[in-house]
Order: structure tokens, then sequence, then C-alpha cells
């Protein structure tokens, strides 16, 4: 039996340059790259801002998971990639506003620096479409 493969992209540059996809989902399994506050022409979105960039961040993934025919209630797993732990308490907060009822699997940790220096966070996730046959 041979499964589909789906690439969804968000327009942003680096996708093309770099080689990679914003999200791939393979049958009922939906993964979503490393994500930060960046738009489409790469302009970061609240530089220094921890928690508006998890915002962002995560409605930009919720983007990405809906055309992949899923949603953030869908997430099984969020990886949280931070580059100052000062910020976890702002970022939990945000996180706290999508994921509190649906509680996903989540792994933080403190990296050394990002894509821009002007990005504070970097979020993926994975997601599973429970009525999809995989």
């Amino acid at each position: 039996m041979t499964v589909e493969r789906q690439n969804i992209s968000s327009g942003t540059p680096w996708e093309k340059t770099v080689g990679y996809s914003r999200a791939v989902r393979i049958g009922g399994l939906i993964f979503v790259s490393g994500t930060v506050a960046s738009d489409e022409s790469g302009r970061i979105h609240a530089p220094g801002n921890a928690g508006e960039q998890t915002r962002y961040v995560l409605a930009k993934i919720g983007r990405a998971l809906q055309q992949a025919g899923a949603s953030l209630h869908d997430v099984v797993r969020v990886r949280v990639f931070l580059v100052d732990m000062d910020d976890l308490e702002a970022v939990g907060r945000a996180h706290h506003e999508v994921f509190a009822d649906i509680r996903p699997a989540n792994t933080t940790v403190a990296v050394s620096a990002l894509a821009s220096p002007e990005c504070r966070i970097e979020i993926e996730v994975d997601a599973v479409l429970r009525s999809s046959t995989t």
C-alpha cells in the first residue's frame, strides 16, 4: 500500500533555498517544521518579545495544519526552542492559551541561537489525525 505524501509551503523564501517544507503530511501524520515568527517576506514579528512571537508562531503553525486537513486540536507533540530561559513564563502563558485543554506532550530546551537574532523562540509540532487511515 502506498501512502500519499503532501508537502505544505507557507511561502517563506527559505523553504526553496534550504529545501524543506513548512509541514509534511503522510497519511494521518503531520510534521510541522521548526517555525519562527517571520512573515512571508522574512520580516520578524515582535522582535525580542517571546510571548507575542509564540502567539504568532502558533497561529502560523495552525494555518499549516489547516492546509494539511488538521488543526491545533490534533497536535500530540510540541518542541519549543528558546534562546533565553527567562522567556519561559511568557512563552508558557501563550502556549497555555492554545493548548490548555489539548495538552500535547511538550519539550522545551534552551539553544544558543536561532535563524535571526530577533527571534526569541522556535516551535515545531507533530499532529495525528485520529479519523484518518495511515
